[in-house]
């Protein structure tokens, strides 16, 4: 079991933003530290509609992430550039991070699902995937844990799976539409949700 006192990198999809306050609220409610890694949502759509090379799409869309993460800081939480553990809520700004360390392929297969399990292997902490699913379904069936690193599923992006079992990082996947689930999840209680633990 997970202390609360211990850090927890948090991903806040883009689909969630209608819901940045109440789930600020939430965290800082729970009180345990967390840093956001702001998804893509609207700023990255529109540059998937856009005639760019996969070079070009990868930078502009790791730039919309970086808007929805000013977004975010615009409610009261602090930003950062700098891949650091949190001491309280903070969002990361993950752009120069991201061009300095240049980790990931420049794909629409890596998305900010794949690079808020990098921020979180190289902090060496947990992950919660908050979304507007359930959790990773198989064959339309939810599925608690996933113990497959070869599972295709259309909830995280290509690459987040089998990055999360290479690099041993613990991640859960849940609905951030249903407070009590974020609540629950981030005290480390059982909530509906897929649990990712290559560890055990």
């Amino acid at each position: 079991m997970t202390s609360l006192a211990s850090p927890l990198v948090v991903k806040v999809g883009g689909s969630l933003f209608d819901r940045v306050a109440p789930l600020l609220d939430i965290f800082r409610e729970v009180g345990r530290p967390v840093l956001i890694v702001p998804g893509g949502g609207k700023f990255a759509d529109l540059v998937r509609r856009l005639a760019v090379s996969d070079t070009a799409g990868h930078w502009m869309a790791i730039a919309g992430m970086e808007q929805f993460g000013w977004y975010i800081s615009s409610h009261g939480v602090p930003a950062a550039t700098e891949i650091a553990l949190p001491a309280g809520v903070t969002v990361l700004l993950p752009y120069c991070a991201l061009r300095e360390a240049d980790p990931l392929p420049h794909s629409w297969e890596v998305t900010s699902d794949t690079i808020a399990a990098w921020v979180a292997k190289e902090l060496s902490i947990d992950l919660l995937l908050l979304k507007s699913v359930d959790g990773i379904h198989r064959h339309r069936r939810l599925v608690s844990r996933v113990e497959d690193p070869a599972l295709t599923c259309e909830e995280v992006d290509p690459l987040f799976i089998p990055f999360v079992f290479e690099h041993g990082i613990r991640a859960r996947v849940v609905n951030g539409r249903h407070a009590d689930r974020v609540r629950g999840a981030l005290r480390e209680e059982a909530v509906t949700g897929t649990l990712v633990d290559p560890r055990f």
